[in-house]
């Protein structure tokens, strides 16, 4: 006697899908789950393919940068939320973000425990690295900017600094405390050589698809005479499309470097020549702290620290994904089709090209970078609160997914280390994702599987 109906020849994968959603469909239960950030060697951390020897050795002097754990003596402070930019910047190598076991707590507890207790409400040794802004001042007008974790009284060659900490607690009680955890930073040099026009010309395609689904999205241009609330870091004069940080608020590569070297560790620089806190007994370097030195022989040991920062990032690899872990490169592939599908590449545009640089390593490459560079309304559920350049309160740009498979932490404060959560996450009222997240959510569960494991081999 022949069954009802028969299995026919399949491979593995695919037989075990069709497994699953039979499994899923009698049972009701849901079985797709984040496989974990991807195991084996890094996907990223070294220098971009066809560097000249001498871009070669600018890499290797802004990696040793870096890496570098400032003190005093260099300028570190008076306020900040670090000492090195390799250690928020560390997962899964140099270059990429928050890594597992949090530097912060180490940094605080090596010289002023103290400090330490100000913020153990949102800084755990279990990550991730986290900055902190206040949305709104004490009289109800915008804030938005960052107020620092640490203050440098107490630390070797601080004597005579007395500096407090923001009252945290209080502004957590009064929900005025919103975080951001570290960018990854791989494969920037190509992001940065993208065209204006080719984000623009991005923008427009596929725009039946984007309204249908209710996306939009806009560049966060650099226009003159905009009240940019809570931001000092903004390229406000040229109206060219800024790309870099969480709501794309900076346009270069140095702009970046410079405004990190100063928010994140107190070390002015040649962009930002001012101490943001400027309490006379807590000076003890002339400012800026780092300046070109006029008296080097050659061009390397002539550039700043910040220059340094921005070479390196600009010289630095794009992740390499994988092609088979997890799941398979059946399951992979079949993932990267539903990607395209729901309508995640509308967002996360998978690749772009760059321009004519002046740099060959970069020039008329594809940057397979997975965002469009835009800033788009994700909803109440993701909401700041904090306003910067075009991007307002709800708006973030789309973040790159290149590298995504080897990060620990996601979303702009790092509020979750499982996928699938942050996937959900983009869902809430006036979000622009709405429309994709309800075709994530109507999926069979071997296709959500699928999906989760295409982004988890980026």
């Amino acid at each position: 006697m022949k069954p009802k109906f028969a299995l026919p020849l399949l491979t593995t994968a695919v037989a075990s899908t069709f497994l699953f959603s039979n499994f899923e469909s009698a049972t009701g239960q849901e079985f797709a789950r984040d496989p974990g950030v991807r195991g084996g060697a890094p996907g990223g951390g070294g220098p971009i393919n066809g560097l000249t020897a001498n871009e070669l050795r600018f890499f290797v002097a802004g990696k040793a940068d870096f890496e570098e754990e400032e003190e005093v003596a260099d300028g570190l402070g008076p306020t900040m939320n670090l000492n090195g930019c390799g250690s928020c910047h560390a997962q899964p190598a140099t270059g990429g973000t928050s890594p597992a076991v949090n530097p912060q707590v180490a940094f605080a507890r090596a010289a002023v425990p103290s400090q330490l207790g100000a913020v153990d409400a949102f800084i755990r040794s279990n990550g991730p690295v986290r900055e902190a802004r206040f949305v709104r001042n004490a009289d109800g007008t915008a804030d938005g900017g960052v107020h620092a974790l640490f203050t440098i009284t107490g630390r070797e060659g601080a004597a005579g600094c007395d500096l407090r900490q923001p009252n945290f607690d209080a502004e957590l009680l009064r929900n005025n405390v919103i975080f951001r955890i570290p960018t990854p930073v791989f494969g920037a040099g190509l992001i940065e050589q993208i065209p204006d026009a080719a984000i623009l010309a991005n923008m427009n395609a596929n725009s039946f698809d984007k309204a249908a689904l209710g996306i939009r999205g806009k560049p966060n241009l650099a226009v003159h005479g905009r009240t940019i609330t809570g931001s000092t870091n903004n390229n406000g004069n040229d109206g060219t499309i800024a790309r870099f940080g969480w709501k794309a608020q900076n346009q270069t590569l140095l702009l970046f470097s410079g405004e990190a070297y100063n928010v994140e560790m107190g070390i002015t620089n040649e962009i930002f020549q001012q101490e943001r806190e400027q309490a006379a007994e807590c000076q003890f370097a002339t400012v800026p702290n780092d300046t070109q030195n006029f008296d080097a022989l050659d061009a390397l040991t002539g550039t700043t620290a910040v220059q340094n920062f921005a070479n390196f990032q600009r010289f630095l690899a794009p992740p390499r994904p994988s092609f088979d872990t997890p799941g398979g490169s059946f399951s992979i592939s079949r993932g990267r089709g539903v990607f395209n599908d729901i309508g995640c590449a509308l967002c996360h545009t998978p690749s772009m090209r760059t321009g004519n640089s002046t740099v060959l390593a970069l020039r008329n490459r594809n940057a397979n970078l997975f965002s469009d560079l835009l800033v788009h309304d994700m909803g109440e559920g993701l909401a700041d609160g904090v306003s910067q350049g075009e991007a307002g309160p709800r708006e973030f740009r789309s973040a790159p997914l290149w590298g995504l498979g080897q990060r620990i932490f996601f979303l702009h404060d790092g509020r979750t280390s499982d996928l699938k959560v942050a996937i959900r996450e983009h869902m809430s009222e006036g979000s622009e994702a709405n429309g994709v997240i309800r075709r994530f959510n109507n999926l069979r569960e071997g296709e959500k599987q699928d999906l989760l494991n295409f982004l988890r081999s980026l």
